[in-house]
């Protein structure tokens, strides 16, 4: 357990990691961080080098993530060793899988081999049997998803009250794009399934951020990692690989519907994704003072710009992006 006289957060972690390894004079150095409140550290002074995973106490609840670690290992999925814990301080100590993510590595010349290990840990993934109890991507969530864009991204960031009009068209937009999501066949659903979440290890790619594991939709993850939140592809390229991915979803007896209906779906469920996106990247800007999440955002435009007007049914979101949103994001911008 923490010793509760150590009461600052940096030094709790120190004296805990120096206890558990038996190493006095070890360091921490910061590996990465979580947009939310979790926190990584490598130490140093000690070969092999392991990671500190910091989740504070009353912002952050490590139970959720050790639960689905346990899973996502049962079913065959990489994901980081657990070497030691202590869930009430909020400390976990794993393997270290080195530095960069895929993210950080991927290159147009070896996107194909890292896509293909991405997809095959993917269909391991949905493959899984879930407990009952399991969490499902159903209307609730994707209510909640809707209002982060309206909430944040247009009222906060963009500073507008929609009209009428306008609140009628993304309404309608948004009804479209739930009720299609919840159409598709459910299996298990990472929600943030991209390169950043991805570690570079010889039997992996190892699988992180898993926590928010649900019961959703089958196109959803697919075009989270290959329409990435902050990695572009050729459209080209990015179909191939999606067909690459249906290939192995049918061979794998996963519930994917036809080629055809699944590219439809992954498209919708990218809109989706992207506009929710566009909310959580405002409200870290506005509530939380990380402001460089929002420098992505003419990403999700450029998405949405090449996705949304190969639908008819998508012509009120259209409508709203060309005559309210752009020119509003434009004005924020400059």
């Amino acid at each position: 357990m923490t010793d509760p006289f150590v009461n600052d957060r940096s030094q709790q972690r120190l004296h805990w990691v120096r206890a558990v390894l038996g190493t006095p004079d070890l360091l921490l150095e910061p590996a990465s961080s979580d947009a939310g409140f979790r926190s990584y550290w490598r130490t140093a002074g000690i070969t092999p080098s392991y990671i500190l995973m910091d989740s504070p106490p009353g912002q952050d609840d490590v139970r959720p993530w050790l639960r689905v670690r346990d899973m996502l290992e049962t079913g065959g999925v990489r994901v980081p060793q657990v070497l030691a814990r202590d869930i009430d301080a909020g400390f976990l100590l794993l393997e270290d899988l080195g530095g960069p993510t895929v993210a950080q590595v991927i290159d147009a010349d070896t996107a194909d081999t890292h896509m293909a290990g991405a997809i095959a840990q993917l269909v391991r993934l949905q493959s899984m049997a879930l407990p009952a109890d399991m969490p499902v991507f159903g209307e609730a969530l994707l209510q909640r998803d809707a209002g982060l864009f309206e909430d944040w991204f247009v009222r906060r960031h963009l500073g507008i009250a929609l009209g009428c009009d306008d609140a009628e068209r993304l309404q309608l937009a948004q009804r479209r794009l739930m009720d299609a999501m919840l159409a598709q066949p459910r299996v298990p659903t990472h929600r943030d399934f991209m390169l950043r979440n991805l570690m570079p290890v010889a039997d992996g790619p190892a699988v992180l951020d898993f926590q928010d594991l649900v019961l959703g939709p089958i196109a959803y993850d697919p075009v989270s990692l290959l329409r990435d939140a902050f990695l572009s592809w050729p459209e080209p390229r990015v179909e191939r690989w999606l067909r690459d991915y249906h290939a192995r979803a049918v061979a794998a007896g996963l519930p994917v519907p036809a080629l055809d209906l699944f590219l439809r779906d992954a498209d919708w469920c990218g809109v989706q994704r992207h506009l929710k996106i566009l909310g959580i990247f405002a409200r870290l800007h506005h509530r939380d003072g990380k402001p460089r999440y929002l420098q992505d955002a003419p990403r999700f435009f450029a998405y949405l710009d090449a996705v949304v007007p190969k639908y008819r049914e998508l012509d009120p979101l259209r409508e709203l992006l060309e005559r309210t949103l752009k020119p509003a994001f434009a004005r924020v911008t400059t």
